[in-house]
């Protein structure tokens, strides 16, 4: 048996999503299905390649979902799972994975979770729904999945709440997916990871795009020096995406920080999948000038 790891969607792929596909053992397992765009960027509005690459992205998610097994969804921001009523069905007859909708979640988050569980009836529909906070899953004897305790979404006290981070293992081979940690910047996320020793990781990188009035510059440093520090512990692959494809500088900051001996371990999603490196949301003033049908901007 092998483990494949496929990546449906990230924001290197042009959308925001962490959306991801494992097969192991014979099982489909998709981690966080989602999709979305930036509603604003630079002041403008999503250009139409942006529209069209996430209406592609959607689908390509649903297809996928059809022949799940089971779904891991790490937290309720929109560009992790896929939440319209119109999409609920998705979920029919899935076994799903959760953070849990109550326990060590904030406002904003146990709103949308009971929105979708409980509103939408993905628990009536769902094989069954596991709250998977700090669980392991045993499949059988080769396959384990296993999911952290809550760990901040960034730096610690951050408003955006907590997430959980997967480890899938198979025949010995160890595969992470850490959504949204964003480096991480927080020392609980990191010991988790460093516990787990992973062969190859998904992680979101520090926001790098975002001003020192939403996040300090210590933050990003952190989350930059633990980036550092990964790239190291990894035996195969570091696939740094999401919150750090969205700035341009994406490439020469990962190459600033990461040793010369490991850059060969640390690529984008897009070069993971061997697709084209397109942040589209990074490239969107350039796009829309390019276009020349700008919208006013900010």
């Amino acid at each position: 048996m092998e483990m494949k790891i496929k990546i449906i969607g990230a924001d290197s792929m042009g959308v925001r999503s962490m959306a991801c596909v494992v097969e192991a053992g014979g099982i489909k397992i998709f981690i966080d299905p989602g999709v979305s765009f930036a509603p604003r960027r630079y002041g403008l509005p999503p250009h139409p390649l942006e529209i069209a690459r996430l209406e592609e992205v959607q689908y390509s998610i649903m297809k996928e979902l059809e022949d799940t097994d089971i779904v891991i969804i790490s937290h309720y921001h929109y560009d992790h799972y896929l939440y319209r009523q119109e999409h609920i069905g998705v979920y029919s007859k899935k076994k799903l994975i959760v953070k849990h909708p109550l326990f060590d979640i904030n406002l904003s988050q146990k709103l949308r979770a009971h929105r979708f569980l409980k509103k939408h009836g993905v628990e009536l529909i769902a094989d069954e729904v596991i709250y998977g906070d700090n669980r392991i899953i045993k499949l059988d004897d080769n396959i384990v999945i296993a999911i952290s305790a809550p760990v901040p979404h960034g730096p610690d006290g951050t408003s955006l709440g907590k997430v959980i981070m997967t480890l899938i293992e198979c025949c010995g081979y160890r595969f992470v997916h850490a959504s949204d940690v964003q480096g991480p910047m927080n020392e609980a996320a990191l010991r988790v990871l460093e516990k787990w020793h992973p062969d190859v990781v998904f992680i979101s990188g520090p926001p790098i795009y975002f001003g020192e009035e939403k996040v300090t510059k210590n933050d990003i440093n952190r989350g930059l020096k633990s980036l550092a520090y990964l790239a190291k512990l990894v035996s195969e692959l570091l696939i740094v995406d999401h919150h750090m494809a969205r700035s341009l500088d994406y490439k020469q900051v990962l190459a600033r920080i990461i040793g010369s001996e490991y850059k060969s371990r640390v690529v984008s999603a897009a070069e993971f999948m061997g697709v084209p490196f397109e942040p589209l949301e990074a490239l969107r003033k350039r796009l829309w000038n390019e276009s020349k049908k700008a919208p006013n901007s900010d």
